[in-house]
């Protein structure tokens, strides 16, 4: 099989594997990762707006804001990244819908579910982001922002990151007089992710980085 296809089937399963970590992580009823909060809490006060519509408008947004601030920068490739929100966006409805099962009631099964969605997410970024294709429109907007800051990557997610969560918390005592869809999940998804990421890259060769020789340490 040519390596651009199986480059190709990794950032799709990717994709997939990340709307499932996802949905976990919110189903856990601990608050949901900092890239979906603002979304999930727009759909809490709006129940007949889908989680997959409310994070399609926003990975949107995200887009639009990177061609305005790169400019020329912006290359017609990352056009791409409108065809990764549909399917993603879709993707995640299928999963909470999957999982409706899923409603923990005490606080030992709801961490459980945590742990194990910020697991499935990280696996699902490490197929994602390995093969080299597509960036995705979070990721897509903090390195533009990066790009025209000259700020650091990592600094401007963590910025980034720390801002959505804020955002959320105001528009969820806006919205409900209390903290509703935000919570300590919210906090420990963004540590503990990009922990599992680097344990992932480390212990599991992935298409891209087989392709480029690299591997498990």
């Amino acid at each position: 099989m040519p390596h651009i296809v199986k480059r190709m089937l990794c950032f799709c399963g990717g994709v997939a594997v990340n709307s499932v970590g996802i949905a976990l992580i919110t189903k856990s009823n601990l608050g949901t990762s900092p890239i979906s909060s603002v979304p999930w809490v727009i759909t809490l006060h709006w129940p007949a707006v889908s989680f997959g519509m409310t994070t399609f408008v926003m990975n949107a947004v995200f887009i639009l804001v990177q061609a305005i601030l790169l400019r020329r920068d912006f290359h017609a490739v990352q056009l791409l990244q409108i065809v990764v929100n549909v399917v993603f966006s879709a993707l995640l409805d299928v999963s909470m819908a999957a999982l409706w099962f899923f409603n923990p009631e005490t606080w030992w099964l709801r961490g459980l579910g945590l742990l194990l969605g910020c697991t499935i997410l990280a696996f699902g970024i490490c197929m994602e982001v390995s093969p080299g294709l597509v960036t995705v429109p979070g990721e897509g907007i903090v390195r533009a922002i990066a790009v025209v800051t000259k700020v650091r990557f990592g600094t401007v997610k963590v910025c980034f990151d720390v801002s959505l969560i804020i955002l959320s918390t105001i528009m969820s005592f806006l919205f409900f007089g209390r903290l509703n869809g935000v919570g300590v999940g919210t906090v420990v998804a963004a540590v503990i992710t990009g922990q599992i990421v680097n344990f992932f890259n480390r212990h599991i060769r992935f298409v891209g980085a087989i392709e480029r020789g690299e591997g498990a340490v």
